[in-house]
């Protein structure tokens, strides 16, 4: 008899659960977004897919945190405030809001865990016709737009009534297959029994914790990378800027980068990537985050015909300093630095130019902060100097910059003012 870990029994209960439906979740998690019920198949995939499956509609499934602050007015308009998009998802989608990355089907949705809101749309056979819902450092919101969004909800339409007969060029979209499909399995999540329990705001499986669990596994592991943080690059990466509205058509094609020597030009629309079809910014970035950064090629067919990219090494790298999953990846310094406000760098007299982080926070119960504590950091602190220079650098920024260019067992040197006088702290990262 085969025997059923206690992960697994755990994970079973809670899609049974899922596919009754939770009449009480909604209100656990003041789901003010979340009440047009007579739209959207409340946090129930099973649910939806019979459904599309028995109208033959495809299904619009977003992922929602409820609890975070990013993306919230977008997540209104698209849930309960607009009617073109409420007309749409009504009539020709089976539209899933899922507020919860328990029981969902990790081989089946995969997208950037790190994005706040996230859409994605599928064939009730699991072909994934599209993705929508992109972040970058200029904003939660900053690539998101309702007309972007119903722009990708008719291409959408427009495969589906193909379907099957274009499957070749959706077939790799979905992804491959994962070796754990349930995200309380994952081996890198932390407190996989307490995320078990009941949901609530405090204690429900984030998106972004999918891919904390990740790295942590690949820390376990020992084959964590650096790399590891470079998902999902924009088109940019490739010297291609989208409009964000189309999400197809090229705005500006940057000199001298891999799209202008291959012969892209502005005004062009991207129609596949490797020969899969596009129907969002999404969509590209799902082709290019398969891409090794390495030296490599991406095809790239736009309304011109095909054009073969050469990708230099290195080509991935970008700002991921607002990455949620950032903060999990090492070196952890588990200090909270806001930036210090206008009155204390007045009293600093420290130039526009330069930074000025303030230390709000030491968490004393993990290592890294301890460590911090230890080598004489405090609360009220203020961090002007790194490295023995000033920097500039936003609060995400600054801890990006440690995950870039420190390891653990490395020493940060800051100089902070503490009662206006300044002191060199050295700081062993030791996690």
């Amino acid at each position: 008899m085969r025997l059923i870990s206690t992960a697994t029994m755990m994970a079973l209960i809670i899609m049974s659960t899922c596919c009754r439906g939770d009449d009480n979740l909604r209100e656990r998690l003041k789901d003010a977004n979340g009440v047009q019920t007579d739209l959207w198949v409340y946090n129930n995939i099973p649910q939806a897919m019979a459904e599309a499956r028995r109208l033959n509609k495809p299904m619009f499934v977003t992922f929602r945190c409820v609890p975070c602050k990013d993306c919230a007015a977008f997540d209104a308009d698209v849930a309960n405030g607009n009617d073109h998009v409420r007309e749409l998802a009504k009539e020709k989608f089976v539209s899933v809001r899922q507020v919860e990355m328990k029981g969902v089907d990790l081989s089946q949705f995969q997208f950037d865990h790190d994005l706040n809101w996230a859409g994605m749309f599928i064939n009730a056979d699991g072909v994934v016709y599209a993705r929508y819902g992109t972040q970058s450092a200029e904003g939660s919101d900053a690539y998101n737009s309702i007309e972007g969004l119903l722009n990708t909800m008719n291409r959408v339409l427009e495969l589906h009534a193909g379907y099957p007969g274009n499957k070749a060029e959706l077939v790799d979209k979905r992804g491959k297959p994962r070796p754990v499909v349930n995200a309380l399995e994952l081996p890198g999540l932390r407190n996989p029994a307490k995320y078990a329990q009941q949901t609530s705001r405090q204690n429900c499986i984030h998106c972004h914790n999918i891919h904390d669990a990740e790295h942590q596994h690949a820390l376990d592991t020992g084959t964590y990378n650096v790399e590891m943080l470079y998902k999902y690059p924009l088109p940019d990466s490739i010297g291609m800027k989208i409009d964000r509205i189309s999400g197809i058509s090229v705005q500006l094609v940057t000199p001298s980068s891999a799209a202008a020597h291959a012969g892209i030009a502005a005004g062009e629309n991207v129609i596949r990537m490797n020969g899969q079809r596009i129907a969002s910014i999404a969509d590209m970035q799902w082709v290019l985050h398969h891409l090794p950064g390495t030296d490599t090629q991406v095809e790239v067919e736009t309304d011109s015909g095909k054009h073969q990219l050469s990708l230099a090494a290195g080509w991935k790298k970008h700002d991921f300093s607002w990455r949620g999953s950032m903060w999990n990846a090492p070196p952890r310094f588990q200090v909270w630095t806001p930036p210090a406000s206008d009155e204390v760098r007045r009293k600093l007299d420290v130039p526009e130019s330069d930074s000025a982080l303030e230390v709000r926070w030491i968490n004393k119960e993990g290592i890294g902060g301890r460590q911090a504590f230890e080598a004489g950091l405090r609360q009220g602190d203020v961090i002007v100097a790194m490295e023995g220079k000033p920097f500039h650098l936003t609060t995400k920024q600054f801890n990006s910059h440690l995950k870039l260019n420190y390891k653990v067992g490395d020493t940060l040197p800051l100089t902070v003012v503490r009662d206006g006088k300044r002191i060199d702290i050295s700081i062993p990262l030791a996690e």
